[in-house]
């Protein structure tokens, strides 16, 4: 079975041709054309902005992807598409394209959740040349720019989302904590960046003494850590780092001393986010009884993150190959596969007039 996989929840125009063959996998292509350049100038990703330039390279990049892959769309048995969740101006433009694709060649059309899909990131093997198998329940990490959310998966398709954020999540509030400090856009890669390369004495390095004070015992909120359920709150930790920010800066630090203290603040803030993660994702293994953990998500190349799931999780658990973290459209051609796998011959049959009703869900829920 061959699918072409098309991804445009946000801002990356993404598209891939994967083969399979009962376990066997061939990842033929995996095209990613990023926005990140023409977003940083704003901070964030600007949706229309990143419509009109999925606009523009859905096509070559769809192309592409069947060039590298030496695949003609005749050869294609099954055309997925993420239909949400994500930007609707992103989303509308993967949908239009792969309908148009899906009526023109009379292929199958699937719809795919995008979340569902980066949970399938982890079907591939280090190799990715064989589909990876894990015991169910599987308890699910989800840690993104748009979400935080632990799934419990009682089998394949069958999903129950027993925690989530209540406001920011995780990776939002790393690019919040980055704007903050100053430090560019995307916040996630650079504030794990400083952390990981920052060690606790480097606060001696610091000549301000009451800049110095102020980071004797700092140790900022994990809020909701102690409430009793799975659900997750980043918008305090936030606002903390930027009181804590703020009140530095009026004590006038030189140039070196803002520098060691950004570096400092990144490795405190990052070990506040990331024990949130672990004590929820420990209560929830032993509550469940789950039999693998997985991560998933762009979060989910964070390296202290994987570290500490490595150190802490007591059960088997795996994590993406890095280059799948974030969004890509091989994801989306696994997930389709195993969706595929679990449809009756007349809901098979039925893909073929999907491109009439398939329509494009921002907030849709797994």
């Amino acid at each position: 079975m061959k699918i072409l996989a098309i991804e445009t929840s946000c801002d990356e125009t993404a598209a891939s041709v994967i083969s399979f063959l009962q376990d066997k996998i061939d990842i033929q292509s995996n095209i990613v054309s990023s926005q990140i350049k023409i977003h940083a100038e704003w901070g964030g990703v600007v949706p229309n902005l990143a419509a009109r330039e999925h606009l523009k390279n859905i096509i070559p990049v769809i192309n592409e992807s069947l060039d590298q892959s030496k695949t003609t769309l005749e050869e294609i048995n099954l055309i997925a598409v993420t239909y949400g969740p994500g930007l609707i101006p992103a989303l509308l433009i993967g949908t239009s394209a792969s309908k148009t694709l899906s009526y023109f060649s009379n292929k199958p059309l699937i719809g795919i959740n995008h979340v569902e899909a980066h949970v399938y990131a982890n079907y591939f093997s280090e190799n990715k040349k064989l589909l990876n198998d894990f015991e169910f329940p599987i308890l699910a990490l989800i840690v993104s720019g748009g979400h935080t959310q632990l799934i419990l998966i009682k089998d394949h398709l069958k999903y129950k989302i027993i925690g989530e954020t209540q406001d920011d999540a995780i990776g939002e509030a790393f690019d919040k904590i980055a704007k903050i400090l100053k430090l560019g856009y995307p916040g996630g890669p650079i504030i794990s960046k400083l952390a990981d390369e920052t060690k606790n004495k480097e606060v001696d390095l610091i000549k301000n003494t009451e800049i110095k004070k102020l980071f004797e015992n700092l140790k900022f909120p994990r809020p909701m850590i102690g409430s009793g359920d799975f659900n997750f709150s980043y918008s305090g930790l936030k606002t903390s780092v930027m009181y804590f920010f703020k009140k530095l800066t009026t004590l006038s630090p030189s140039e070196k001393d803002l520098e060691v203290s950004k570096k400092l603040i990144a490795k405190y803030f990052q070990e506040a986010a990331v024990e949130i993660l672990i004590k929820k994702s420990q209560k929830a293994i032993e509550e469940y009884d789950a039999k693998t953990f997985l991560l998933a998500g762009g979060v989910a190349a964070n390296s202290y993150l994987r570290n500490q799931i490595s150190e802490n999780i007591k059960i088997p658990f795996h994590f993406p190959p890095l280059e799948l973290c974030g969004d890509n459209a091989a994801m989306i051609a696994i997930s389709a596969y195993y969706q595929y796998q679990n449809l009756s011959k007349k809901e098979k049959a039925n893909l073929t007039s999907n491109w009439k009703t398939l329509e494009a869900d921002s907030n849709l829920r797994l």
